[in-house]
């Protein structure tokens, strides 16, 4: 078992050192928010001269560090930065080049992280890395992980993530896998993750407690007593009856409700989400306009976002260094290495921005495809269930970006400005295989309690029957669930 965790936590470990610093470049411009990728680029210009603003308008101004062209003969003399081609000598590659082929070679470079903040995804695969599963085991958790919700909620239930993965993913997977799959999340950090309500996720938070205190004191009993049997009356607050069934006294409950009241209700939002850490106010990431005849136009808003192109400058100042390369001094050798270098690092930082760009648009227009009712009408129950994993499907990019995309990031429609995260919601499927968006239900149900008698208010059992009748069919427990998720107390509270 430990020379298997062994082998998964160095295989992880592998998959991070193969990350370029190109890679990682990407990564963490992907993560930020139009103002911050502002900031980002602003300085950038004021650390490489050989950035500046401007559209690269001539494919002659492009340059690749590629090394095929430098050692090539005919193709590289097309370019004017080739030549440099002729100082890679053994003696002669700058040390940060000795550094990239070193580590082809087997060295281990010293790990880079990600970014301050790893996605919510991102933090739990990393998790997942470090346990000795099977491979089909791995598949279906990440599925789940796929499937929380941001609090780190399970709200689907597993008899229909069942039938997910056999449709969508063609991979068979019993209620009882998927339930070994879910114990493995209910594991990781913070506890609560992965819970299927809140009352699971307090009491699976109480009993890691107990495990890490190596003994359920009568504290820890008292707490996961009142939350298991007396959660009803916990959620309502009704102390009285809780002490008079427990017979405890002030001082003993009080202390046993301050510690249940310490418990996290959202351990997922405690996870490291880049989340607009520098916002003043909200900046737009996506222009999404939508015209009478149905057409939709999606642009990113990069108003305020400089043009980079390599500095003219710089060119000139390389093209002098070139001309004069026969028998230039040890310093001047040193010197073109230099300005090599800030050139590579100048197109790396070009690639980047463009490739961020590029994801960016790819993500948001299968957004849009598959929430176009909604941006067509604006109407929040018309929003279908979405998940990461659909999104990625549909790109063809890996669940992770799309979770750094969806993170921190704003589109401007007709009808306000919505985060990423508002499209992605759950489904509830009904018996018979139908799937409806869980806003819609909720919406349906909020407008069924604004309409009831203030005198006489529906309760949970005649609200299922209303929503039956208008083609919601969903459980009593469903309703209270919902309800109690839009903070709309019982019946006989709303008096």
């Amino acid at each position: 078992m430990a020379q298997g965790s062994r082998q998964v936590q160095t295989q992880a470990q592998q998959q991070i050192q193969t990350l370029s610093p190109q890679q990682i470049l990407v990564v963490k411009l992907l993560e930020l928010p139009a103002v911050e990728l502002e900031d980002r680029i602003r300085a950038e210009l004021l650390e490489n001269p050989a950035l500046e603003e401007g559209r690269d308008d001539t494919e002659s101004e492009e340059y690749s560090d590629n090394p095929e062209a430098d050692n090539s003969t005919s193709e590289s003399e097309n370019s004017e930065y080739d030549s440099l081609g002729d100082y890679l000598t053994e003696d002669d590659i700058p040390d940060y080049k000795l550094q990239e082929n070193n580590r082809s070679k087997g060295e281990q470079p010293e790990e880079i992280p990600f970014s301050e903040a790893t996605s919510f995804y991102e933090t739990l695969k990393e998790q997942l890395s470090e346990r000795n599963i099977t491979d089909h085991q791995r598949e279906l958790t990440e599925y789940l992980i796929g499937s929380l919700d941001d609090d780190g909620l399970l709200r689907k239930s597993l008899e229909s993530l069942s039938d997910e993965l056999a449709i969508y993913a063609g991979i068979e997977a019993s209620v009882q896998e998927l339930e070994e799959a879910l114990n493995i999340i209910q594991d990781f950090d913070p506890p609560g993750l992965g819970a299927r309500s809140l009352q699971e996720c307090l009491l699976n938070q109480i009993r890691r407690k107990a495990e890490q205190e190596n003994e359920n004191t009568p504290l820890l009993k008292m707490e996961e007593r009142i939350i298991k049997d007396y959660y009803d009356e916990f959620t309502r607050k009704h102390w009285d009856k809780i002490m008079q069934r427990l017979g405890l006294d002030d001082d003993d409950f009080q202390q046993v409700i301050t510690e249940i009241t310490k418990l996290n209700p959202r351990p997922g939002a405690s996870l490291g989400e880049a989340i607009g850490r520098n916002f003043q106010q909200i900046v737009p990431d996506f222009i999404v306009e939508t015209y009478d005849d149905g057409t939709i136009n999606v642009a990113l808003n990069n108003r305020n976002v400089p043009e980079l192109r390599m500095s003219r400058d710089f060119t000139e100042l390389v093209e002098e260094h070139t001309k004069n390369k026969a028998n230039q001094s040890k310093e001047a050798k040193e010197a073109m290495m230099f300005l090599k270098q800030k050139m590579d690092s100048a197109q790396g930082f070009i690639d980047a921005v463009k490739q961020r760009q590029n994801t960016l648009m790819t993500t948001m227009k299968a957004i849009i495809d598959i929430q176009r009712p909604f941006f067509i009408e604006g109407d929040e129950s018309l929003l279908r269930p979405m998940i990461l994993k659909d999104i990625a499907e549909r790109t063809g990019l890996d669940i992770s970006t799309i979770s750094r995309v969806s993170n921190s990031k704003y589109a401007q429609t007709n009808y306000g400005i919505y985060p990423l995260k508002f499209f992605f919601g759950d489904g509830y499927t009904t018996e018979d295989g139908e799937e409806m968006s869980v806003r819609e239900i909720k919406k349906a149900l909020k407008e069924c309690i604004e309409s009831e008698s203030r005198k006489k208010p529906y309760t949970d059992d005649e609200l299922t029957d209303i929503l039956k009748e208008k083609g919601y069919p969903i459980a009593r427990r469903t309703v209270a669930k919902y309800r109690q998720q839009m903070n709309i107390p019982v019946a006989r509270l709303r008096k």
